[in-house]
C-alpha cells in the first residue's frame, strides 16, 4: 500500500440528514441474483479510504448494499424535479438509483456514493430501476477519459454484474444487467432547487441553500445566500461548459436535473465525443432538434442555470440573481482560454481568444481531429501526415507563435504515433467483447491507455 492510501482514512459523514425528512425517501437495493464483481477503482477508493476493502467486502457494500460503518443506516432515494429538453416533469427523482454512504477526502470534502440500476422507488414510475451492462461499461468509459483531459467529472466507482436479463426497446434484448456505484462530490441537482419551489417550500429552499454554500463549497452565507450560491454555480457551470467543449465531449442530455449544483459532470447515457469540430453534431438520438448538440452545449448549461435563479426567487429579488446569471458568457470565455491553453501544454498569454479562433477555423475547415490536433502541437509534431503548413492553418500559426508559455512536454505518451481517443466504434468493440467472449480485457487496458493519457495531461486546469 503506497503512502497517499496510508495517510487516507476512512471518515464517514451524515450531513444529508440536514435536508430531511422532506428531501428524501428510505429505499432498499434490489436483491440481485447474482453479483459478480467486474470493475473496482482503486484509484478513486484510495482518497476516500475505501481501497483496503476486500473483494468480498466491496461486493458486499457495493452489491448488496451493506452499510458501511458509521454511515447512512438506510439508502435515500432523492427527491428532484427538471426540464427535460424544456418541458418541466414533476414525476422525477432518483427512479433507479440512491444516496448510499457520505464521506469526506483528506482535503475534508464532503462526497457521494450514489448508485445507478439498484433497483425500483417510489420515483420508478413504469421503469425496472435497472441498468444494463453495457450502460455501465459506457459510464465507465466516459468517466475514465473525462478525468484524464481534466473535466471536473464524477467517478465510476464499482460495476458489479447482477444476473438479470434485461429487455430494452432501444439495444438488443435480452441484454445483461449491473449495478454501479459514483463517486460524487454531491449529487444535489438544479431540480433539487426547483422541486423545492413548485411545491412553495421555502424552509427547504433555505437549507438546500446553506448545505450547498456550507457543505459544497465551504462558505458560510452572506447577506444574499441565494445569489452568493448561483453565483458560484454560475461559476462552476460556465467552466463545464468549456471543459466539454475543448474536450470535444457531447453528454447528450443536459436536462436541469442532470446539472449537479457543484458543475460537476455526472450521469452518462448517450454521450459520445465529436472525432471533428462539428457544433451541430449530437450524441442522442433522440434529440431530433440538436438541443443538445456540441456547439449548443453552453447555451443549454446557461439556460438551466437560469432555471435555478428562477427556483431562488421565492427567497430574493430577482436583480442580483440577473447579476450572476450575467456573469455567465464571460466566465464561459475565460474558461475557454483556460481550458484550451492548459490542453496544448500552457498558460494564456498573447491574443489567446484568438488563438483559439485560428484553430477551431482551422480544425473544421480541413477536418482536422480534435485530439489530432492536441496531440501534435503540445506534443511538438504532426504525426500523420497532417499539412499544418496549409493556408487553412496560417492564422493559427501566426498566433501560436506569441503563446509562449508552452513548453515541450517529455512524457513517452508524447511521442505516441496517435492521440488516446474515445469514439463510438471503439466503445461498441470494447463492449462486443465483453457481450461475445466475455473478454473484459479490451476494457482494462483501455482504462490503464487512458489513464497513461492523464499522467501526461497533468492536473486539470485550476477554476478561480
Amino acid at each position: 500500500m503506497d503512502k497517499s492510501s496510508q495517510a487516507t482514512r476512512y471518515n464517514p459523514a451524515k450531513e444529508i440528514f440536514a435536508l430531511q425528512p422532506d428531501f428524501a425517501d428510505n429505499v432498499a437495493a434490489a436483491n440481485f441474483p447474482q453479483t459478480i464483481l467486474r470493475f473496482r477503482n482503486d484509484k478513486a477508493a484510495t482518497s476516500v479510504g475505501l481501497d483496503g476493502l476486500t473483494d468480498e467486502e466491496w461486493v458486499r457494500h457495493f452489491g448488496r448494499f451493506e452499510p458501511l460503518a458509521d454511515n447512512l443506516p438506510e439508502p435515500l432515494a432523492l427527491r428532484y424535479h427538471g426540464h427535460q429538453f424544456r418541458v418541466y416533469n414533476p414525476d422525477i427523482g432518483d427512479g433507479r438509483g440512491f444516496l448510499f454512504a457520505q464521506l469526506r477526502d483528506k482535503a475534508g470534502r464532503l462526497l457521494d456514493l450514489g448508485t445507478k440500476g439498484s433497483g425500483q422507488t417510489p420515483y420508478s414510475r413504469f421503469g425496472d430501476g435497472r441498468l444494463t451492462l453495457k450502460g455501465g461499461v459506457r459510464e465507465i468509459l466516459a468517466t475514465e477519459m473525462l478525468e484524464a483531459l481534466g473535466v471536473n467529472t464524477s467517478k465510476t466507482l464499482s460495476l458489479i454484474e447482477t444476473g438479470e436479463a434485461l429487455e430494452r426497446n432501444d439495444e438488443p434484448s435480452p441484454t445483461r444487467a449491473a449495478v454501479m456505484v459514483r463517486l460524487s462530490h454531491s449529487h444535489i441537482r438544479i431540480g433539487s432547487f426547483q422541486r423545492a419551489a413548485y411545491f412553495d417550500d421555502k424552509p427547504l429552499l433555505e437549507r438546500l441553500t446553506d448545505y450547498a454554500l456550507r457543505e459544497l463549497y465551504g462558505e458560510e452565507s452572506g447577506n444574499n445566500a441565494p445569489a452568493q450560491l448561483l453565483g458560484r454555480v454560475v461559476e462552476r457551470t460556465a467552466d463545464l461548459a468549456a471543459s466539454y467543449m475543448v474536450a470535444g465531449f457531447v453528454h447528450g442530455v443536459l436536462n436541469s436535473d442532470n446539472i449537479n449544483v457543484t458543475g460537476e459532470s455526472f450521469d452518462y447515457g448517450p454521450w459520445r465525443f465529436t472525432p471533428l469540430w462539428q457544433p451541430g453534431f449530437t450524441a442522442a438520438y433522440f434529440d431530433h432538434a440538436g438541443l443538445y448538440a456540441f456547439g449548443r452545449q453552453a447555451e443549454a448549461i446557461h439556460w438551466d442555470a437560469a432555471q435555478l435563479a428562477v427556483s431562488l426567487r421565492p427567497l430574493v429579488e430577482a436583480e442580483p440573481l440577473i447579476e450572476q446569471l450575467e456573469r455567465f458568457p464571460q466566465l464561459y470565455g475565460e474558461a475557454m482560454v483556460r481550458r484550451f491553453c492548459w490542453r496544448l501544454g500552457g498558460v494564456p498569454s498573447g491574443d489567446a481568444n484568438g488563438m483559439i479562433e485560428a484553430a477551431v477555423r482551422a480544425m473544421a475547415a480541413t477536418e482536422t481531429p480534435i485530439d489530432r490536433f492536441f496531440h501534435d502541437w503540445r506534443g511538438g509534431e504532426p504525426r500523420d501526415g497532417t499539412d499544418y503548413s496549409a493556408e487553412d492553418w496560417a492564422p493559427f500559426r501566426d498566433a501560436i507563435a506569441g503563446f509562449d508559455a508552452r513548453e515541450k512536454d517529455e512524457h513517452p505518451y508524447w511521442r505516441d504515433a496517435a492521440p488516446c481517443s474515445m469514439y463510438i466504434d471503439e466503445v461498441e468493440a470494447i463492449w462486443s467483447a465483453i457481450a461475445e467472449r466475455d473478454d473484459w480485457e479490451p476494457l482494462h487496458a483501455k482504462v490503464a491507455a487512458v489513464r497513461r493519457m492523464g499522467e501526461a495531461m497533468g492536473s486539470g486546469p485550476k477554476v478561480p
